[in-house]
């Protein structure tokens, strides 16, 4: 399994760092996962290379424009691509999302700056536009990072442990048991004691009931368990 992200932006500095560190800077050398990101400037047509404009209406701020990212989405889609918007309108990016996500070939990532993109853009080239959360960021560029670490967790070869994957919050209706490391004792404070047992049903046990008050304290809302 392997996935191309191709990243539409007109920040890419702020994220190529990031790209290239840690388990997606591993991903990628395993092959796993490719990532780019392109400076949509590149694909602005003027001398002055302009992505925006005033908005039709009157209002405050500028609006990204059609020209550029129609240009670079059609230079960059292949047949197997889908195309992603990153905007605070769009559905939550959720762990089954990114899990479905993960299955694809190829996603191309628009992110927005200003106060968006031309609707004909969404109405015409946008495949899924995807939510990080429930707040506005000055542009899209690091919402798209975060889909890409997010997706490529899914795919296999990417974790060194599969098993994490399913005992994190989010991929049930409970969000994750507490952990626990060396030293036993800190500072007066100790790691229970099922945990040092080697009793796997009663720490399996313990980790469950720790799962069901968590989620009952944090968020009732995942389940009625």
């Amino acid at each position: 399994m392997h996935i191309e992200f191709d990243i539409l932006t007109l920040f890419p500095e702020m994220v190529e760092g990031f790209f290239s560190s840690s388990m997606l800077d591993r991903g990628q050398s395993k092959g796993v996962i490719d990532i780019r990101t392109h400076q949509l400037r590149n694909w602005a047509k003027d001398k002055h290379h302009k992505t925006d404009e005033l908005p039709y209406g009157g209002g405050a701020g500028m609006v990204m424009k059609p020209e550029p990212i129609f240009a670079a989405v059609e230079d960059l889609r292949q047949p197997r691509s889908k195309v992603l918007y990153m905007a605070p309108d769009g559905v939550p990016l959720t762990s089954q999302l990114s899990r479905e996500l993960a299955q694809q070939e190829h996603l191309i990532i628009l992110s927005g700056h200003y106060e968006g993109v031309d609707q004909r853009v969404r109405d015409e080239i946008i495949d899924l536009e995807v939510s990080i959360g429930d707040y506005v960021l000055t542009n899209g560029t690091l919402a798209a990072a975060v889909l890409v670490d997010s997706v490529s967790r899914f795919i296999p070869g990417f974790l060194g442990d599969e098993k994490s994957l399913t005992e994190e919050s989010f991929m049930s209706t409970l969000l994750a048991f507490p952990q626990y490391t060396r030293p036993a004792d800190f500072r007066g404070m100790s790691v229970p004691e099922v945990l040092l047992s080697g009793d796997h049903a009663a720490i399996a046990k313990w980790r469950h009931e720790q799962q069901l008050e968590k989620t009952r304290q944090r968020r009732p809302d995942l389940s009625d368990t």
